[in-house]
């Protein structure tokens, strides 16, 4: 079969193992550009959330509820778009996903109630979550094709596409109404949609694990399901805090430590950009460490990052500890989600990223009835108890590494 004998030479590889020929090549650059638009989409979203907030007349509470919306949308699609992705396919739903994305980012700015506010976050939710899903099997499946772990390179372009989209909502909070930004971030998401669509939609995705050669580091146990829920719940407790940051880490700067509106944006861009670095390094890291000692290290630095970036008395110090905190989480999600994988092959994977995706999008609410209970710095030390949790975990998970294999 052509595909097959394809992703049979891009398994062996060149003499070096790092060549892999068209399509997959081309297949993985597509796909690293929309990993890329969803980070650069969201970013976009979350910055504006403040002047979204104003704009509506929404409390702490009002807001954490319309944000609820996000997180019932992207559940109930998530449990649909793996069926899709088997019976269509994970690239056309990563396309399709993809274009629902960018027409809901333009609807918030609309809205003037949090009633309405939640009703139109909850198709943004259904999109988001969608992507996500569509877009993590579309590369399980392109990671087991080239046999090389360059998973956090997905996740690293996602990061990068949050440090672009809010360095730029910093750039024109000021001047820019957010109708007219996330506008232009609708037509940005389409143009982009239109150039690395057909790629994705001209090749399918190449042939499952179990239609590939055998690897000899590639065994892969059976694992016991509670395992694999640990690791779902580390990768929970993580994306909990990217999820908090996201939405709440602007308006803690603007509101309790009195930042500018650039300032502020800058703030999850900074926090994007020590998670890209992170994710960049993390095959070396995680080749020098190991996956537990990275998973300990990474939930112990986001914990004291996180303390400091919430309890913080300057703006200075607290973009210092959102910095650390990113650093810290850059790479816990993606092992953790690899180590589910590796007890339990595609269903572990699906496990791990949805409940990690879930901790992304119940954050926020979370964090917003917190906020109006005790206080928001006071609700974000709840990113720092998470963190501190997923450490304690990963280090509970150390005799299960000749199983997860790294």
């Amino acid at each position: 079969m052509p595909l097959l004998n394809k992703v049979r030479t891009a398994v062996s590889g060149g003499p070096s193992g790092d060549t892999a020929p068209l399509p997959l090549s081309r297949l993985r650059s597509a796909l690293t550009l929309f990993f890329a638009l969803d980070g650069f989409l969201f970013a976009g979203w979350v910055v504006r959330i403040p002047a979204i907030k104003q704009q509506t007349g929404a409390s702490a509470g009002d807001l954490g509820l319309a944000l609820l919306g996000v997180s019932a949308g992207a559940v109930v699609t998530m449990t649909l778009t793996g069926r899709l992705c088997r019976r269509y396919g994970s690239h056309p739903v990563t396309v399709v996903t993809a274009i629902l994305l960018s027409l809901s980012l333009a609807l918030p700015p609309l809205t003037h109630s949090p009633l309405a506010l939640g009703l139109v976050l909850l198709a943004f939710g259904a999109a988001y979550g969608g992507i996500n899903v569509a877009m993590n099997s579309a590369a399980v499946d392109l990671v087991a094709a080239l046999r090389r772990p360059v998973m956090p390179s997905f996740h690293a372009a996602f990061s990068l596409g949050g440090m672009v989209g809010a360095g730029l909502g910093g750039l024109v909070a000021g001047g820019l109404s957010p109708t007219a930004h996330l506008l232009g971030l609708t037509v940005a998401g389409l143009v982009l949609t239109a150039a690395a669509g057909p790629v994705l939609l001209r090749h399918p995705s190449p042939a499952p694990p179990e239609a590939l050669p055998a690897h000899p580091s590639a065994a892969r146990p059976t694992g016991s399901r509670k395992a694999v829920l640990v690791f779902g719940v580390i990768a929970l407790c993580t994306a909990y805090g990217e999820g908090a940051l996201a939405d709440w880490g602007a308006l803690h700067l603007a509101q309790d430590l009195d930042a500018h509106p650039g300032i502020a944006a800058a703030g999850y861009a900074l926090f994007a950009l020590t998670m890209t670095a992170g994710r960049l390094s993390g095959t070396a890291l995680l080749e020098r460490l190991g996956q537990t000692r990275t998973l300990v290290a990474g939930g112990l630095t986001a914990a004291a990052g996180m303390l400091l970036g919430a309890l913080a008395p300057t703006v200075w110090a607290a973009l210092l500890g959102f910095a650390v905190t990113g650093l810290g989480l850059a790479n816990i999600f993606p092992v953790a989600v690899a180590r589910a994988g590796a007890l339990a092959g595609p269903s572990g994977v699906a496990t791990a990223s949805t409940l990690g995706y879930g901790g992304m999008l119940l954050g926020p609410p979370s964090i917003g009835f917190l906020a109006d209970w005790f206080s928001l710095p006071v609700a974000l030390t709840t990113v720092a108890l998470l963190a501190a949790g997923a450490a304690a975990m990963g280090y509970a998970t150390r005799d299960r590494r000749a199983d997860g294999g790294s």
